[in-house]
């Protein structure tokens, strides 16, 4: 899991203001702000409980994988680059 959410902040611009504003055009395909935000959400939970002491079960590493495979797909979509995790 720890080596998962490092490529989620490799790859997902989660630090980016401008990917976090709507645009006055309302072209997205999915809101890209909303995608992020339960990106960003996932992975401040799973840093929590790890730090905590929760291990992660395979179902968990699977679904959040899922998740932000489904999110890139969805940010492509409407024109954003990702870093390409290494």
């Amino acid at each position: 899991m720890k080596q998962l959410i490092a490529q989620v902040k490799q790859a997902f611009p989660l630090d980016s203001a401008d990917i976090f504003r709507c645009g006055p055009s309302n072209t997205c395909v999915g809101c890209p702000k909303k995608l992020l935000d339960l990106v960003d959400s996932e992975v401040c939970y799973w840093e929590a409980a790890i730090a905590r002491g929760v291990i992660p079960s395979l179902g968990d590493i699977s679904r959040f994988g899922r998740l932000s495979k489904n999110v890139a797909r969805g940010l492509t979509r409407n024109n954003i680059q990702l870093a390409s995790p290494h």
